[in-house]
């Protein structure tokens, strides 16, 4: 049996700061946010979605924005992002420091208008003054596409519905694009021909995999994501999250049983497993949550926790 073509290592983006606070519905004190990443930094997380620059009215949980950002600052060995819908929180992300947007866009229609109010064409077009202000100051911009693979209210997304989108992407500049499986309905055979036709039609792209663990895929649709070369993934402390737009959707892929998954394959992530488990523990504690369905660490512990052998001698059947 051949080895599978796997990456030596991976880069994982901690989302939980805004994929997963802006599911809770009651407040999170900035206090406590401000915990909370950093604690996650102390992990050896590089990289992290910290907010969402979007009107307070839309989501009220991260109103804080700025503060947050402001007060986690001096936490340079993390490479910070904000998701930005418009030009107006583009220019707040950029006046308290950020270095790097990632733009809002859904692959169908209806997810569209019922998140963003507009078709995906119109909603594209909307993102220009977006990419024309971060040119401006020298900061980073980076594209997604939610329902990538499904959409709560079409069914599965066709390839070629992508194509499109991606290829305006490009003519705008952008080269790099999270592919989001916001509903958990996409399958590791699906994740990997997508991959490998999106890759052959715009090979200069970096995509990087947004999994949700709706119907608990997104370890297997990780790995199929994995044998195309994808080595950027995004996962959430503790599985939190879950978007507010798509109905049953349950949280990221828990970031401490994605870090588990690939070292147990011998892929490195940088991250510190007990104190990503940790983490996701204080994590519960602090946003009061008492089940642990989210993630497999927190139920079962990592491989390397044994049990106790048993005494006496072995019983003949």
């Amino acid at each position: 049996m051949h080895d599978l073509l796997l990456p030596q290592k991976v880069v994982i983006c901690e989302v939980a700061p805004r994929d997963g606070f802006q599911a809770e519905h009651d407040w999170i004190p900035t206090d406590t946010k401000v915990e909370i990443i950093r604690r996650l930094a102390d992990t050896g997380v590089k990289s992290m979605e910290i907010t969402s620059f979007v009107h307070p009215k839309a989501i009220p949980q991260l109103k804080d924005a700025e503060e947050v950002v402001s007060r986690s600052q001096d936490l340079t060995g993390i490479a910070f992002r904000a998701l930005v819908p418009n030009a107006k929180g583009a220019q707040r992300a950029i006046d308290v420091g950020i270095k790097k947007l990632k733009l809002m866009l859904s692959a169908t229609d209806s997810h569209s208008l019922s998140n963003a109010n507009a078709t995906v064409e119109a909603a594209q077009n909307a993102l220009e003054p977006i990419i024309e202000l971060a040119a401006k100051h020298n900061v980073k911009v980076g594209g997604s596409i939610s329902v990538a693979f499904g959409c709560p209210y079409e069914g599965i997304v066709p390839v070629d519905r992508l194509v499109p989108v991606l290829d305006r992407y490009t003519k705008m500049g952008i080269d790099e694009v999270s592919l989001a499986d916001t509903t958990g309905m996409a399958n590791p055979r699906q994740v990997y021909s997508y991959l490998g036709q999106l890759k052959q039609q715009f090979p200069e792209m970096t995509f990087s995999m947004h999994l949700h663990n709706t119907r608990g895929m997104a370890f297997a649709n990780a790995v199929a994501a994995m044998q195309q070369g994808v080595i950027h993934f995004d996962s959430s402390v503790g599985g939190l999250g879950g978007c507010p737009y798509a109905p049953g959707a349950t949280g990221n892929i828990a970031t401490e049983d994605l870090v588990h998954g690939f070292e147990e394959m011998g892929i490195k992530t940088g991250i510190d497993l007990d104190k990503m488990i940790g983490t996701a523990k204080d994590v519960q504690q602090l946003l009061g949550k008492t089940d642990q369905n989210s993630s497999y660490m927190l139920k079962a512990g990592p491989c390397s926790t044994l049990s106790p052998k048993p005494e006496g001698q072995a019983k003949m059947g």
